[in-house]
């Protein structure tokens, strides 16, 4: 695990089919969304992070069990190809962050089949794509993720996410987005499970330079540094039996009628 004196490890994990197939999101990121996601990370994080990206067509999605055992924060963005992730490597990722990988959501991710398993409902929501306008508001300004970012921002051109949003809701509301119809969504919310930090924040539908906001790459490298967890090893919670007055050497558990 990374320490406050060494950088963090972020990995960028892209879909990446967008870019293969469609002239219009080439155009705006021609070297992939994950490519400019990292970009943005590594343009506020500089010497503090070393930031690497994969994607799904990559042997096991490019997040073996040695890939993920090295990432301190993973960055997540999907959307056509959910269901082509191969549920070993789901839970795989999802037993990473009960042991303490950071991990942020992007955009359409909240339907990825990872996001759902952490959160445990649908993630639904109601959308649309017609070139809405997205105010940004802060809703927590001490937050860490808030920090430095203006309130509110605004992204001219997105599609709109709205409410309701079938999630638990959040250990913490950090930003709320408004939009040209009226609609609101919760943009911007943390959870923690296990010992993992997980970020969720929506802006960044691949028809629009979003990724390219200034305000937008800083709050995902503020996500980044947040969502590290530091601890002095990767462990899944577990549970263990400790006798009187012994506090620090727990026992594996045998089962219910184990004595």
């Amino acid at each position: 695990m990374s320490d406050s004196s060494t950088p963090i490890r972020v990995l960028v994990w892209g879909e990446n089919r967008h870019e293969q197939i469609e002239e219009k999101v080439r155009a705006i990121y021609p070297d992939g969304m994950h490519t400019t996601i990292k970009e943005g990370i590594e343009e506020h994080l500089g010497a503090d992070a070393v930031v690497t990206t994969t994607t799904l067509d990559e042997p096991e999605h490019g997040l073996t069990e040695e890939v993920l055992a090295a990432t301190d924060v993973l960055v997540w963005w999907g959307h056509a190809a959910h269901g082509e992730v191969a549920n070993e490597v789901v839970e795989r990722v999802h037993q990473h962050v009960l042991a303490g990988m950071g991990l942020l959501v992007l955009h359409s991710g909240h339907w990825s089949k990872i996001f759902g398993k952490l959160m445990g409902t649908s993630c639904t929501l109601r959308w649309r794509s017609e070139e809405d306008r997205e105010i940004v508001w802060t809703v927590d300004p001490t937050h860490p993720i808030a920090q430095g970012i203006p309130h509110p921002f605004i992204i001219p051109a997105q599609e709109m996410y709205g409410e309701f949003f079938d999630v638990p809701a959040p250990d913490e509301l950090v930003f709320l987005s408004t939009f040209t119809g009226g609609e609101v969504f919760r943009s911007g919310m943390t959870y923690k499970r296990g010992f993992g930090k997980i970020f969720f924040f929506s802006p960044g539908d691949q028809d629009y330079p979003v990724y390219h906001h200034e305000h937008v790459r800083r709050v995902l490298a503020n996500g980044v540094r947040w969502a590290q967890t530091l601890r002095p090893e990767r462990a899944v919670p577990v549970l263990l039996r400790y006798e009187t007055e012994d506090f620090y050497n727990g026992r594996g558990y045998e089962g219910a009628l184990a004595r």
